[in-house]
């Protein structure tokens, strides 16, 4: 690491004040801090020290992603080479998976960092790091059959007017990764619904071959919607079913929740309470005969486990009180379930389930600290 500290200390002078590059300063902190530790310390006021700080925290999530990724990228390869009645070995269905999504990933971060850089030149900022998990959950969200300019189309409109319209990182209201979906859901439903995108459905380098234009398979849960169901409680554990990329697996999906629960990132109080709404309001649902599928099926399908582990426990868009996370994930378990089993035209959702309680969060944390400050107020009187 220390040619790496040797260049930026080279190189710092052309791009401090009165250098030749000062208008690039925003792009060069921005590397600098994303490959070092930032040499600046406050002036001024009381400073906190800590081993932690948004960098580390993102760069952990990232690494909690990792999993649902890499199986993601098998599971493209696997629904692939079955639609295609082929027979593949791991590597083979892994790299075409890695292929088919490595140039969704690329445009993600082109995309929405090139604003985020474009932004802070403009303004003369720090380029924040939030980005960093946001341009990764977005290809993991989306369905492999995706056009790619779509996507950066979507990531454009949800950096600007779900980001950087707020103040930037830490500023924002909603989700930015599920404010993109929604707006391809609602602009191009026809490539985020239906039976058709679901399954990468061409050759990729010599990789699987060509699917029929005819070719359609419908995901689980919108068999679910249909009354009939045709995967097995292990496949949808496992996550070999069509879906959304990195939202299959509930493996691979836990196993980044337990990295983020033991580093502290994520709250188990959101994650657990997700789960216990969508699982007691699936139950009364199934006891009602309302859903044809039990209530642990539901918390395994869609993108359920994910929005629980990746999304709700957003710290920025979630609430902050320990007590508000208990009402804020529950709702957003409640409202999931609720919108999968009244609109099958719509069998996922997540997104508006948590889309909606980010509105709300600062609202049930306002209750909960109101409530607080009410009590002591009465100590105080006595």
């Amino acid at each position: 690491m220390n040619f790496i500290k040797k260049f930026f200390d080279k190189t710092r002078p052309a791009f401090s004040e009165g250098g030749k590059l000062h208008a690039l300063r925003s792009v060069y902190e921005g590397f600098e801090s994303f490959l070092l530790v930032p040499n600046t310390t406050s002036k001024s006021g009381v400073s906190i020290h800590d081993a932690i700080d948004s960098k580390r925290i993102m760069s952990i999530v990232v690494i909690a992603l990792m999993p649902a990724m890499l199986f993601g990228m098998y599971n493209i390869g696997y629904q692939h080479y079955t639609a295609a009645g082929l027979e593949g070995s791991l590597m083979e269905m892994f790299a075409y998976g890695l292929l088919a999504l490595l140039p969704k990933i690329v445009v993600s971060y082109a995309v929405g960092l090139g604003i985020e850089f474009v932004v802070a030149q403009y303004k003369h900022e720090e380029i924040q790091e939030g980005y960093l998990v946001t341009g990764l959950i977005v290809p993991l969200i989306l369905p492999i059959n995706c056009p790619l300019w779509m996507m950066a189309l979507a990531i454009a409109f949800a950096v600007i007017f779900a980001k950087e319209i707020f103040g930037g990182t830490g500023m924002n209201i909603f989700n930015v990764a599920l404010v993109a979906r929604a707006f391809l859901f609602f602009s191009y439903s026809g490539k985020m619904t239906g039976d058709e995108v679901w399954v990468a459905n061409e050759s990729i380098l010599g990789l699987g071959k060509d699917l029929p234009d005819t070719f359609t398979c419908a995901t689980p849960l919108a068999e679910v919607g249909s009354g009939q169901m045709s995967a097995s409680l292990n496949d949808m554990v496992v996550g070999l079913i069509p879906g959304s990329v990195g939202e299959t697996s509930v493996i691979a999906i836990a196993l980044g929740a337990v990295l983020l629960l033991w580093t502290g990132i994520a709250s188990w109080k959101t994650m657990v309470s997700v789960s216990v709404g969508g699982g007691l309001t699936a139950a009364l649902f199934r006891a009602t005969g309302s859903t044809p599928i039990e209530w642990y099926e539901h918390l395994a399908l869609g993108g359920f486990c994910f929005g629980a582990v990746f999304m709700a426990t957003d710290p920025v868009t979630s609430a902050r009180t320990e007590g508000g996370k208990y009402i804020y994930g529950f709702l957003i378990g409640v409202i999931a379930v609720l919108v999968r089993v009244f609109n099958p035209g719509y069998p996922e959702g997540m997104m508006l389930a948590i889309l909606f309680m980010n509105l709300f969060a600062p609202l049930i944390d306002y209750c909960f600290v109101q409530r607080n400050i009410n009590r002591r107020l009465k100590r105080v009187q006595r």
